[in-house]
Parts: C-alpha cells; sequence; structure tokens
C-alpha cells in the first residue's frame, strides 16, 4: 500500500443503505480530486454496487480466480509467482474504468455457503491494488464475516453503517469489537443512515463509536431508486451526498 492511499471499508448489517452510501462517497471523491486516481471495489456477492454506480460488470474476480484454479487442476506446471502475475494482468483487465473512477466487483462464489477461498483471494487482491490508487472504496459484504476472515486487514478508515435500529447498532458496535482485534486501521466511525427526525437522534445508541454523520430519510433517493438511476445522478444537495462528504470531511480522507 502507498504510504498516502487511503482505503475506506464500509461495514454494518443488510439493509442499511451502505452501498448507496459507498456509491455517494465515490461520486464526492471523484468530484473533488478529478487528477486523483479513485477504485471502488464491491466486495458484496450481492453486487449491488455496480448498480449503485451504473457499472455493467463483465468479469470479476471470482471468475478469475476460478480460471487460474483451473489451469492449476488441468496440470499446468507455472510456479505461484507466475500464477499471482496473470491474476495481476487479468484484475486490470476486468476492471471498469468510469468517469473519475475505476471500478471491480468481487462477484458470488457458486458453492453456497462458504465464501473462504474468494475472502482470502479478495484480502490478496486489496493489498495488490491499493498500490496503484490514490483512494480505495470498499462496500463489504453485509455482516462481520469479511472482518472475521481478515479480509480487510489494513484499511485506514473503517466506516460502521446502520440505520436508527437497535439491532443495526448493535451489529456496528459487535463489528467494532472485533475489528479492533483483527483490523489495523487509522480512524473508526459510524454514519446513521435514514434517519427519520432529529429528535429521534438521541435515542440511537452507536456506544463508543464516533458519529460521522447523521443522514435524513431522502425522498429524492427514494425517487432515483425507484427510476434506476445511478448514485451519481444524484444532484450534491441530496441528503446522501451531503452526509458522504461529510463523513469525508470529518474523518479526514
Amino acid at each position: 500500500m502507498q504510504d498516502n492511499t487511503k482505503i475506506i471499508a464500509l461495514a454494518g448489517k443488510g439493509g442499511v443503505g451502505k452501498t448507496s452510501l459507498a456509491a455517494a462517497m465515490v461520486k464526492v471523491l471523484a468530484e473533488r480530486y478529478p487528477d486523483k486516481r479513485i477504485l471502488a471495489i464491491d466486495a458484496d456477492p450481492a453486487v449491488g454496487l455496480s448498480t449503485a454506480l451504473g457499472v455493467e460488470v463483465r468479469e470479476t474476480i471470482d471468475d478469475i480466480r476460478k480460471a487460474v484454479v483451473a489451469t492449476v487442476e488441468e496440470g499446468d506446471t507455472r510456479n505461484a509467482l507466475e500464477l499471482l502475475a496473470e491474476s495481476e494482468y487479468r484484475i486490470y483487465e476486468a476492471m471498469t474504468e468510469c468517469d473519475g473512477f475505476a471500478f471491480i466487483a468481487v462477484g458470488r462464489p457458486e458453492s453456497a455457503g462458504c465464501y473462504c477461498r474468494i475472502n482470502n483471494y479478495l484480502k490478496a487482491v486489496i493489498q495488490l491494488l491499493s498500490d496503484n490508487f490514490d483512494y480505495v472504496v470498499i462496500d463489504g459484504e453485509a455482516g462481520i464475516e469479511q472482518i472475521n476472515r481478515r479480509v480487510m486487514e489494513r484499511v485506514t478508515h473503517l466506516l460502521l453503517v446502520t440505520d436508527a435500529s437497535r439491532k443495526g447498532t448493535q451489529v456496528i458496535q459487535t463489528i467494532k469489537k472485533v475489528a479492533d482485534e483483527l483490523v489495523m486501521y487509522e480512524k473508526a466511525g459510524a454514519v446513521v443512515n435514514r434517519v427519520l427526525s432529529r429528535e429521534s437522534i438521541t435515542l440511537i445508541d452507536t456506544g463508543e463509536i464516533p458519529v460521522m454523520s447523521y443522514i435524513y430519510s431522502d425522498e429524492k433517493l427514494a425517487e432515483a431508486d425507484l427510476k434506476g438511476e445511478s448514485v451519481l445522478e444524484l444532484s450534491s444537495d441530496t441528503e446522501l451526498v451531503r452526509g458522504a462528504a461529510e463523513v469525508l470531511d470529518r474523518m479526514g480522507v
């Protein structure tokens, strides 16, 4: 990882708007830093970030992993370094270059229930790619698995996303405890999404995790979702985009 690379990993329970927030952060970074290299990694097997960013996925990291594994199973005698070099080449080929950022998706492994191999591979890919980008935004899978397996072992900013529910805030506090033992990070913070009113904020308990932004429910975002528009098309005064910018400012990104 470059000394100045900022790796922002988003984690939280499912259904709290984590993916939309990740997309909004990519949008803000791309607009603020047109001369910087920005990478969006969709690390959630549900593959939602591509839709939020309006990106068509051609090939995923898991497609590449399976292709490389297949060559070994067919008796390919190349050593590990040669195979890694091929993986690196194919990963860059699989990236989608967009206006202001690059994108790559992890994909969904065929074997249900076990993401061990793809998680290990993803960890290596994150380390590999980070050297070539100034900002990396990772939309992690819902829950704690990728933190638990040290996929995001070394990030600079850990962003824990919740809604206003008690279950959501409990999940991010659990993730934070596990991350404190398993992840190297410089800063961590929470975002409370889909807040209904200012009065309700006093009822939201994120424990010792400082809140970087409270993002209120926004009709513009709901309307964009219904129309199938990407987050990139949202205006800067949309509550989600405002919140994303506030998070980046408060985390010193």
